[in-house]
């Protein structure tokens, strides 16, 4: 479960580790980005938007008018002791028309933009100040492979990780896409829903660079 802090950090300083998991210096983060107030109804509001963006809603229903059946009277109005009925299509006959029944629609919608990104700030202050923050010299393999990469996993002690990369890296993305728990994202891809779903964010260098970048702004 993710911790709030409140706390001002005059400069924010962070571990810089190797792959292996040992301390190879220290990186200033900067307090615009990773030392904000955390505003959780903000990140509330931004993972409601992520999540409804990506429901389907392809749910239908049959109207009377939709159904293939007859439109004639079912049976005589009159001497049969049952209710009266006009057509087949009405929803009181087995196979008839849905009332009020789903179709399809568009969930989607969208909060402004500065709202995304101060939430997106929160979500980074959020896993720093929990502790839950790592960041990598570099990110490398020679080539691909999911026990390498879990290795270091396990060196690096991570359970739930999301990891956010520069650019594009099919070796790392590959490497990673069958460990259960594990993503990897690129910096264009860093959004607040799979920061708050994963327990850990491991950012490399030029990674936290380019975020800084962006969001300090």
């Amino acid at each position: 479960m993710w911790r709030l802090s409140l706390e001002v950090y005059n400069m924010a300083i962070a571990e810089l580790l190797d792959i292996k998991g040992e301390k190879i210096g220290e990186v200033e983060i900067k307090d615009e980005v990773f030392g904000v107030d955390v505003k959780p109804h903000l990140i509330h509001d931004v993972v409601r938007m992520q999540l409804a963006k990506r429901r389907s809603g392809t749910a239908s229903t049959k109207t009377r008018k939709d159904v293939n059946a007859s439109g004639a009277k079912p049976f005589k109005q009159k001497g049969t002791g049952r209710a009266r009925q006009g057509s087949m299509r009405s929803p009181l006959q087995v196979g008839g028309g849905v009332v009020f029944g789903p179709h399809p629609r568009d969930y989607s919608y969208t909060i402004p933009k500065k709202a995304r990104r101060s939430a997106l700030r929160s979500a980074l202050t959020v896993r720093y100040t929990g502790y839950n923050l790592k960041i990598l010299d570099k990110l490398e393999l020679e080539g691909i492979s999911t026990k390498t990469f879990n290795g270091i996993l396990k060196m690096l002690n991570l359970t739930k990780p999301l990891f956010i990369i520069n650019q594009k890296d099919e070796v790392i993305e590959k490497s990673a896409r069958n460990i259960p728990y594990v993503k990897v994202l690129r910096t264009d891809g860093l959004n607040v829903y799979d920061i708050i779903r994963h327990e850990q964010l491991v950012l490399t260098l030029d990674a936290l660079r380019k975020i800084e970048e962006v969001l300090a702004t």
